[in-house]
């Protein structure tokens, strides 16, 4: 027979019958309309079947009919599963608890975030907004509504022209924009624009003041690229040099890179710790015991528990503790030049802008000694060489 739908919810057992007239029986099951299904035959003697929880309990008149027996050798289904759980009284309770527990932690603001505000400090935002009943560790159905929310700290809040409150599970936002304030220019006092160091010209832009300068010139560190001064000897005007200037630069650099290097490899070996995290606490429940290792690195791996689109605001937490070795590796030299040159590039980067650009490298002395590679490297490079100058009252160029 077809199995029935819903078996488990209802309940079923796997029974075997012995003795009597068994095919009379399922005759009679037949006939009374009791669902059975998986029947199986065995010698002419014996039969097993499964049959609903409901229906078992309407074999008695249909076996004395039959002169069946009856044994029940498995249980399947929803309520032999809540008889189960009755019986363990500590595990039901704790089970209730959790769930519980996990209802009220669900039912409660565990964050508040700020977003949108860029003059605005957010501890300002925040304060307001705990004013308003808008907290950590609020309960849910304490809040006023989000429109509300949002229209008392719009007009608690200075500076801002719109204010949005949106809650997903324990989270809320706190969408901030801020009101348009016109820009305020430094206030700059007249100044030239000179170099900074010895190059050669390659491109000179004035968007203010006076070039005293032309592409491909050769400049002296502290010469005047663009003047501040406007005018005759007669009728003079200071102003605000402004301007892009870029020349070439010579840049010596000593290198020195050691031929053997320490390096860190894992060896496999590791040891892990297992946390429960409620909100911003965690508790260990196993790892204990002090790190086995000598040298070894750490790494954590935060699992929060999620509920349709919501993360809850528990989960467990796995650090691991993994065992490192030190081993020494004999590099060759030109890895080392390699080494030492990527270095000095990176360094000129670093320090002149992401703008500069290396034009040329020549090495001019190269040894090695003392299990390390010494260079002389000159680099040639273009970045930008203007710098500041105020003006003093009668300042010349």
């Amino acid at each position: 027979m077809k199995q029935p739908s819903l078996y488990k919810l209802r309940g079923a057992v796997r029974i075997t019958v012995t003795g009597g007239d068994i095919e009379g029986l399922i005759n009679l099951l037949a006939v009374q309309g009791l669902e059975v299904w998986n029947l199986r035959a065995r010698d002419g003697r014996r039969a097993d079947m499964n049959i609903l929880l409901p229906d078992f309990f309407k074999l008695r008149p249909l076996l004395k009919r039959t002169g069946c027996k009856v044994k029940v050798t498995h249980r399947r289904g929803f309520p032999f599963f809540v008889a189960r759980l009755l019986k363990r009284k500590f595990f039901l309770g704790g089970m209730l608890f959790f769930i519980a527990a996990l209802f009220a932690l669900t039912s409660m603001v565990w964050n508040v975030e700020v977003k949108g505000n860029v003059k605005i400090p957010e501890d300002e935002i925040l304060a307001a907004a705990q004013k308003e009943g808008l907290y950590p560790f609020q309960w849910s159905f304490r809040l006023p509504s989000q429109d509300k929310l949002s229209r008392q700290l719009a007009l608690t809040l200075p500076d801002v022209t719109w204010v949005g409150v949106t809650k997903e599970g324990t989270n809320v936002t706190i969408q901030v924009v801020e009101s348009a304030q016109p820009k305020r220019e430094p206030l700059m006092n007249p100044r030239h624009l000179i170099s900074k160091s010895d190059a050669v010209v390659t491109q000179i832009y004035a968007e203010q003041g006076r070039p005293v300068v032309q592409e491909n010139m050769r400049v002296k560190k502290g010469q005047v690229l663009i003047s501040g001064i406007l005018g005759d000897e007669e009728n003079t005007e200071n102003v605000v040099a402004k301007g892009d200037i870029r020349g070439l630069v010579w840049r010596e650099y000593q290198v020195e890179v050691p031929l053997i290097q320490k390096l860190n490899t894992m060896t496999g070996e590791s040891k892990e710790r297992f946390y429960i995290v409620l909100g911003k606490w965690a508790v260990q429940l196993w790892g204990y015991g002090k790190v086995p290792f000598n040298s070894y690195e750490t790494s954590s791996n935060h699992d929060p528990l999620t509920w349709r689109s919501f993360t809850l605001p528990m989960g467990w937490l796995t650090e691991t503790d993994r065992e490192t070795r030190a081993h020494e590796v004999q590099q060759s030299v030109e890895w080392a030049k390699s080494k030492g040159l990527e270095g000095a590039r990176n360094d000129i980067i670093a320090k002149n802008g992401k703008e500069t650009k290396i034009i040329s490298e020549k090495i001019l002395h190269e040894k090695k000694e003392n299990g390390k590679v010494y260079m002389k490297v000159l680099f040639e490079v273009e970045e930008s060489i203007a710098e500041e100058l105020p003006l003093v009252h009668s300042q010349g160029e």
